[in-house]
């Protein structure tokens, strides 16, 4: 503790923004926790709420940068315990099936056909092209949400007609069982690419980790 209130060098003048910036500046780099705890030291009563809206607030004008570092590990077990990194893909993956169950399960009466217009509008306007985007661009901070969604949603809308345009040259034609299967089927195959290249980042770091 003592060596962490030094290496903030805590004047009680300086604002909060000063103290986190003289420690990137002692530090060079160092993950929010790390920054919480070592802010902690001179703030007591810091959230890491707030230690968020700081860091954001850093970037913002343009004195931090922030990096998304994944986590380092070998095994792809103990990578799926890391559920907050994979959680977007599961949820698309979710989302995939559960369309099918509501399209084949849920009657064509209303108001439960609404389930059915809302999932599938999902399923084939974002869920493809979500799952590209991921696996294009697995580091975080590639893209921001903005940009995630907008292609997300272009390639959606460029992915579902060649999957229909494909389906047409084969013996089971345009319908909706085909094309279920098939936008199932493409969006399982993206969430694995994707996945698999998150996981190589992680082996990449625990490489470099054990190098160093």
């Amino acid at each position: 503790m003592n060596q962490k209130e030094s290496s903030l060098g805590r004047p009680e003048g300086r604002s909060l923004d000063e103290l986190a910036l003289a420690y990137l500046r002692k530090n060079g780099s160092a993950d929010v926790k790390q920054l919480y705890d070592a802010l902690k030291v001179s703030r007591r009563s810091l959230t890491e709420v707030e230690a968020t809206d700081l860091v954001w607030r850093l970037v913002d004008r343009g004195e931090a940068d922030v990096e998304d570092i994944p986590p380092a590990t070998k095994s792809v077990l103990e990578y799926l315990r890391f559920w907050e990194r994979n959680l977007p893909l599961y949820l698309s993956l979710t989302a995939s099936l559960g369309t099918l169950l509501v399209v084949y399960a849920l009657r064509d009466d209303f108001p439960l056909v609404v389930f059915r217009w809302v999932l599938g509008s999902v399923f084939v306007l974002f869920i493809p092209g979500y799952v590209a985007v991921e696996a294009l661009f697995p580091k975080g901070r590639e893209l921001d949400g903005i940009e995630r969604l907008a292609l997300s949603v272009g390639l959606s809308l460029a992915l579902v007609p060649l999957v229909g345009l494909l389906l047409n040259y084969t013996p089971w034609g345009i319908r909706l069982d085909p094309i279920m299967v098939s936008l199932t089927i493409l969006t399982i195959g993206l969430a694995l690419v994707a996945f698999v290249r998150r996981f190589r980042l992680s082996v990449e770091r625990f490489e470099l980790r054990e190098l160093s």
